[in-house]
């Protein structure tokens, strides 16, 4: 595969790095930036943005993120993403404020345009 591969949007289902594993939804986009960097925007639950950017290699796709709350506080974390197929993201995160005991989980897969 190739970085260009990536591009385009994912339907998108984890959990969250707690106890409970709380389940998300969302809508995962990827692009290029000029020095072929992916850039990341999440969108979780229809409500929260998230942002990131990040490097491919041997099918794995590690990226930086961050977000801010409510209260405009800034989270960051790292998401690593092993791209079983072009369409299938097998993915893992964690954040620095997040429970250290878990891992996030995630899946994504791509949204195939309409011809």
């Amino acid at each position: 595969m190739d970085v260009t591969d990536l591009i385009g949007e994912y339907t998108l289902t984890g959990t969250n790095q707690d106890s409970e594993a709380t389940k998300y939804k969302g809508i995962l986009k990827l692009s290029l930036n000029e020095n072929s960097k992916i850039i990341a925007e999440w969108t979780i639950n229809n409500v929260q943005k998230q942002y990131g950017i990040g490097f491919f290699k041997n099918n794995i796709l590690v990226i930086n993120f961050y977000y801010l709350d409510e209260n405009n506080k800034k989270y960051k974390g790292v998401v690593v993403y092993h791209f079983l197929t072009k369409d299938i993201l097998d993915g893992f995160w964690s954040e620095k404020h997040a429970n250290q005991k878990y891992l996030g989980i995630e899946q994504c897969f791509r949204i195939k345009p309409y011809n």
